[in-house]
């Protein structure tokens, strides 16, 4: 007896992580959306703390600063990654969402910190 299975790709489970369709076969818009609104959130957040200048002086307007250029290299990415390339140009753009939320939240604890200490 043949076993027609054999010859099949095994099927797809998109249970796991590395197998979501935002991470395999997007655009990368969505990237660029959720970006775009973490992005404007931590702004909206950092610019008032670097102007009501709260200590530590400095740290929230150089996380604006770093937000703005991890969106703009989501942009770039998100053009400059060739369609080939689609798990690369999307994990990318993930690590990117994933960086200005981190660097975000470590400036607003750090702030936090050292306003509540002040």
């Amino acid at each position: 007896m043949v076993d027609d299975d054999a010859d099949r790709p095994p099927q797809r489970d998109e249970t796991r992580l590395t197998e979501q369709p935002s991470l395999t076969f997007s655009s990368g818009r969505i990237w660029l959306v959720v970006g775009g609104l973490f992005a404007a959130i931590a702004l909206g957040v950092l610019i008032p703390e670097a102007v009501l200048g709260l200590p530590p002086h400095g740290l929230p307007l150089a996380a604006a600063i770093v937000v703005v250029v991890l969106y703009a290299l989501m942009l770039v990415t998100r053009f400059a990654v060739p369609v080939t390339r689609l798990r690369r140009r999307l994990g990318l753009l993930a690590i990117g969402m994933l960086a200005i939320a981190a660097v975000s939240l470590a400036t607003v604890i750090v702030v936090a910190f050292s306003s509540w200490n002040a």
